[in-house]
């Protein structure tokens, strides 16, 4: 079952983004979940199998002027616990953020994943993601230039 987080769900989707990332700096907090998901623009998704949750995802949209009033949407963090991969979770994950973006009349859905992380580059493809049609670039906040 794929349902927007919720604030009790802070500790595992920490859990989670610790198993995604490594980073011992992770910091999530239920006064956050709450605020992204009362927003109209932004939803966090859990996945919940057998009544744990074992997979997470963030869905943004991104207001565009290039086609009137059309947004496009970006997914983030998409990550589901070890055990649980190959069960369909991540596809439920994946399938929750198009119907939210097509909701909202997305012109697109995009991505971006590490280049480090060949097994989720395939399950991307498979959820119908071209990883040739663009190229990423990212630059992290110790990196921002300053006026």
């Amino acid at each position: 079952m794929v349902r927007a987080a919720l604030g009790s769900d802070a500790a595992t989707i920490a859990g989670l983004y610790h198993q995604l990332t490594g980073n011992p700096d992770v910091c999530v907090s239920a006064t956050r979940i709450a605020d992204v998901n009362a927003r109209g623009d932004t939803r966090l998704f859990v996945v919940e199998q057998a009544g744990h949750i074992c997979g997470t995802l963030l869905v943004s949209l991104c207001h565009d002027v290039m086609f009137g009033s059309q947004p496009f949407g970006v997914v983030e963090n998409v990550v589901i616990a070890a055990p649980y991969q190959g069960q369909g979770l991540g596809t439920q994950l994946m399938a929750a953020a198009e119907a939210f973006c097509h909701a909202a009349d997305c012109s697109k859905l995009m991505l971006m994943s590490s280049v480090r992380r060949p097994e989720a580059h395939a399950f991307f493809k498979r959820c119908g993601f071209a990883g040739d049609a663009k190229r990423a670039f990212v630059k992290y906040r110790p990196q921002f230039q300053t006026a």
